[in-house]
Order: structure tokens, then C-alpha cells, then sequence
């Protein structure tokens, strides 16, 4: 080389390097590559990571949203009659899980279940659009790329799997096996996938990050509303009602699940035999209710001595 080669600059910007020992101007890298900061020449070096325990469950959480949305919009737009819907419910699982197999095989390494990624250092790496440096103050040096590949670009991969699997199948099952109960369910993934896919385009990176809080307090959230829209507060009534009815064993055990995972991605079982006892308090939240439902239970206030 007649030339001496200089860092590139900013955080992402590298040099792609061929056999000859050349070497590209600073640029963005390649998809699954990477800048090595281990020396100066800045070259992108292929991502040899696999994803961590907590990118699982990230990944995982991600997906769940989608699987979440159907069922709630099954459920909710057939509020009326929910008779026939089970085969609605059965399916959109089905499709989730033949999405995220679709979408491991499709990725490298390609055919496997295996992935290949590059590791999240910090919040920046999501968002390498907004550290394009100008090193004369005047021309921008255009440096984006997925340096956290392939988390970023998998989930809407996943969500287009999932679509269009969702539009081979459901429309069939709807009108075969449920007289036409999820045509509004489908028309409703039609809005909810772009609004997921824009999510994940702007909130990627605050979501990886907060997703465990999200989850669990989204989870008691909606449980504490779930017991609230029964009209007898009674406990006894409410635990009557819970454990008797098959849907309602469902949403419990649904909400038990999320509860469940939200305490594994906190921990990440980094102790396991002290976090994962934890996972034994997630029907606690549910006997809580129940249990001071009298106490709470608005229409009892007027019959607190003054």
C-alpha cells in the first residue's frame, strides 16, 4: 500500500478489504459485518456471534405481539357469539409458530435454526442512521447498517412470513369452519402488521431494552381489567367464575405465561436457583385480586359507616 491507511471515523463506518489487501474508502459495511475497533484500519469483519439468551427472548417477545394481536381481535370482534373460534385461535398459533421456523431457516446460516449475529454493545447500534459523521464539517460520511444483525430486519422478516401465511390459510378456515367469523380479525392484521413493522423500524432499540417492564406491567394491566369486567366482585364468585369457564382459565393462564416470561427476561435466570422460584409467584397477582376484591369493590363504599 503507497499509502498510509487512517481509522475511519465515527462509531460504524469501516473498510472492506479483498485478497490483495486493498482497501475500500470508509463507508457503511456490509450487512452482516461489522468494524473491527481493535485496530486502525476500521475493516468490516463478518459477525461470528450467536445471539445471546436475552436476544431470544427479545425475538421471542416480538413475535408474541403478533400471536397476541390475533387472538385478541378474534376474540374481540366476535364479542357477541365466540362460539366456533377455538379452530381461529388453533390457527393463528399455527401460522406464528410456521413463521418464526420460515424465518430461522431463511437466515444464516441458511437451513438451520441457527443464527448468526452481530453483537448489541449499546442503544446506538439500532439507531446508526443518526452517527453518520461529517469529518470536514461539511460532507456527511453515510454509515448506516444493521450492526446489530440480524435483530433489527428478522422481526419484520417474521411479520411478512407471518401475513402472508395468515392470508393462505385464514380466509379458508373463516368461511369453512367458523361462518365467516375471522373476516374481521383478518382485516384487522392488515392494519396492526405495518403498525409492528413501523414500531420496529422507529422503537427497535427502546423496545430490546425495556420490553421485560413493558411486558409485565402491560400484563397486570390487562389482568387487573380482565377481573374488573366481571359484575360480581364476590371473591368467592370471581374465582368461581376463573376456574369453571374455558376461556377464562385461558386468559389466566395466558396472563400467567406473560407474567412468567417477563420475570425470565428481567433475570435472565443469570442465578438460577435464585430466580427461578420467582417464576412461582406469577399467580400471585391474580389471588391478590380476588382476594381484596371486597374491600375494593366500588358499589361497597356506600356502605362504609361515616
Amino acid at each position: 500500500m503507497d499509502m498510509e491507511i487512517m481509522k475511519c471515523p465515527g462509531i460504524y463506518c469501516g473498510r472492506n478489504g479483498d485478497t490483495s489487501g486493498n482497501f475500500s474508502l470508509c463507508g457503511a459495511c456490509p450487512r452482516g459485518t461489522r468494524r473491527n475497533d481493535s485496530n486502525d484500519l476500521s475493516v468490516c469483519e463478518l459477525c461470528g456471534d450467536t445471539p445471546y439468551f436475552y436476544d431470544w427472548l427479545f425475538l421471542g417477545f416480538m413475535a408474541m405481539i403478533s400471536l397476541l394481536l390475533h387472538w385478541f381481535f378474534i376474540d374481540f370482534t366476535n364479542s357477541r357469539n365466540r362460539t366456533g373460534l377455538v379452530i381461529l385461535h388453533i390457527s393463528a398459533f399455527i401460522e406464528s409458530v410456521l413463521a418464526a421456523i420460515l424465518t430461522l431457516l431463511v437466515s444464516e446460516p441458511a437451513g438451520s435454526f441457527s443464527l448468526r449475529s452481530c453483537k448489541v454493545l449499546q442503544l446506538s447500534d439500532w439507531y446508526t442512521m443518526l452517527y453518520n459523521p461529517s469529518p470536514d464539517y461539511t460532507t456527511t460520511l453515510h454509515c448506516t447498517q444493521e450492526a446489530v444483525y440480524p435483530l433489527y430486519t428478522i422481526v419484520m422478516v417474521y411479520y411478512a412470513f407471518s401475513l402472508v401465511l395468515m392470508m393462505l390459510v385464514r380466509p379458508f378456515l373463516s368461511s369453512r369452519f367458523s361462518n365467516h367469523k375471522g373476516t374481521k380479525a383478518i382485516y384487522a392484521a392488515l392494519y396492526f402488521f405495518p403498525t409492528l413493522v413501523l414500531v420496529q423500524a422507529v422503537f427497535a432499540g427502546l423496545l430490546y431494552y425495556s420490553f421485560p417492564y413493558i411486558l409485565i406491567v402491560t400484563s397486570l394491566i390487562t389482568l387487573a381489567l380482565h377481573l374488573a369486567n366481571f359484575e360480581n366482585q364476590d371473591p368467592k364468585s370471581l374465582l368461581k367464575a376463573n376456574v369453571t369457564d374455558g376461556r377464562n382459565i385461558a386468559i389466566m393462564v395466558g396472563h400467567w405465561v406473560l407474567h412468567g416470561y417477563a420475570i425470565i427476561s428481567i433475570t435472565e435466570l443469570r442465578d438460577p436457583q435464585l430466580h427461578a422460584p420467582l417464576i412461582a409467584l406469577v399467580p400471585f397477582p391474580a389471588l391478590f385480586y380476588v382476594l381484596t376484591s371486597y374491600y375494593t369493590d366500588p358499589d361497597k363504599l356506600d356502605q362504609v359507616e361515616r
